[in-house]
């Protein structure tokens, strides 16, 4: 048995990189786990800060009497118990406002939001801090030190609020989170093309004539989330095989359905380790899917532009932010398949990627039909279109060709008077009081 089989054998037992990839994705979108670390740093802080405080300092000016102490930290603690639930109410409204005017797919991202959980663990680490502090209080021993610092954190606390406060008050606009969204999805593009592309075969082997085929199947439901690539590469070295994964990411397998097909081999591949290395669940997630982050864009545009709504302004804001996602696409090669390779340069592991075609369609198609009576929004359609008709190389040009072709078609069906027809068709950035230019 090599070394890496020993190795293999010996983890089985413990938690496979699937089931680790989702600890990760719980703990990034819990609410309540950095807020408990909070509580605990609290209580060590205080059992240190009495431990601290020595007859020298603070000095006399800062020093308490008993029944100060009490008062100053018993008004901490309620006001910390006030603040949490302030935070909370905020919270509820966010995700009241998020999924009723933007998208429920964005509640995904906004559960990671890092300062909103630095302010939840400094209310309750403040908490703990000035409620370990009174139990120390006595009539001839006061935490001096401590104290002082329970106030300290108070002022904390507070700048932080007005920060949170500040930050969702501008940062929950339509075009900010379309603004977010859109930056988190180019980088996760770049940052997977990096990945794919670091190896790839030679003289364009036939996966497929590689032995015989064996079809591992899925376990459980679930969409596809992420895969472990290297692990993957790494584990159809080891049995001299090919993995050839069918799905693409985000894509939903229902239990049972294939998940990898195992193409040659010198062994068997262990269809429980294997499906470890693949994340299953239950929603899809921005970390290796640029292409959710253009749903989520979408899906903002789109309630924009339902009855309820009615706000084509924002669906044109949002397609800003959706042509800058596109122009980084398009100017990118997408093969629509990718074949990761071992440090020998045999084919290991074939992945299937959405190509140029896959994200303009996205991008565009519902907008357009949703959109299809809205000025503003033809207009802007049209010259997004036009714009990456001009930027993109001469490979690309014919699927935007042919979504410009149906934005024509839908402008026609939807504006019968010739003159209302004439302006819609009107290429225009800001879809109404822009500057219409002429193609070149």
């Amino acid at each position: 048995m090599s070394k890496d089989q020993g190795k293999g054998t010996g983890v089985r037992t413990m938690m496979s990189w699937a089931s680790r990839f989702r600890l990760r994705q719980y703990a990034k979108s819990s609410l309540w786990i950095v807020p408990l670390c909070g509580i605990a740093l609290g209580v060590i802080l205080a059992e240190c800060a009495v431990a601290a405080d020595g007859a020298d300092w603070p000095p006399s000016g800062w020093r308490y009497s008993a029944t100060t102490a009490s008062g100053v930290l018993s008004a901490i603690v309620g006001a910390m118990v006030a603040l949490l639930g302030f935070v909370v109410t905020i919270g509820v409204l966010v995700i009241q406002q998020a999924t009723g005017a933007l998208s429920p797919r964005y509640m995904r991202l906004w559960y990671r939001d890092r300062l909103q959980k630095t302010v939840l663990a400094t209310f309750t680490g403040t908490f703990a801090f000035a409620f370990s502090l009174l139990r120390s209080i006595e009539s001839n021993s006061v935490p001096d030190l401590g104290v002082t610092l329970a106030g300290a954190a108070v002022a904390v606390s507070l700048v932080l609020l007005l920060v949170y406060l500040n930050r969702f008050t501008h940062n929950l606009r339509p075009v900010a989170i379309a603004d977010l969204v859109g930056r988190m999805g180019e980088s996760v593009f770049a940052r997977g093309l990096t990945e794919v592309r670091r190896s790839a075969p030679h003289g364009g082997e036939s996966v497929a004539s590689r032995g015989t085929v064996t079809l591992v199947r899925s376990p459980r439901g679930g969409a596809i989330q992420a895969f472990n690539t290297a692990g993957l590469v790494a584990a159809a070295a080891r049995h001299d095989c090919t993995f050839v994964v069918p799905c693409l990411i985000g894509d939903y397998v229902p239990p049972g359905g294939i998940l990898v097909e195992v193409h040659g081999g010198t062994s068997a591949a262990d269809p429980q380790r294997l499906t470890g290395l693949i994340a299953l669940g239950a929603e899809r997630t921005i970390d290796q899917d640029p292409a959710f982050a253009m749903r989520v864009l979408v899906d903002i545009a789109i309630r924009a532009l339902s009855p309820a709504v009615n706000d084509p302004t924002t669906a044109v804001q949002v397609l800003n932010h959706i042509e800058s996602f596109l122009s980084m696409v398009g100017n990118t090669p997408l093969p629509g398949r990718y074949v990761m390779a071992d440090d020998h340069g045999r084919p290991r592991l074939v992945l299937q990627g959405r190509d140029w075609e896959d994200f303009l369609q996205l991008a565009v198609s519902e907008i357009r039909d949703y959109g299809a009576t809205s000025v503003q929004v033809c207009r802007r359609l049209r010259a997004l279109l036009e714009d990456l008709l001009d930027a993109l190389p001469p490979a690309q040009r014919p699927a935007v060709q042919a979504e410009l072709d149906l934005l024509r078609q839908s402008v026609e069906r939807s504006f019968t008077d010739p003159a209302s027809r004439a302006v819609a068709q009107r290429p225009d950035r800001q879809g109404i009081g822009g500057r219409a230019r002429s193609r070149r």
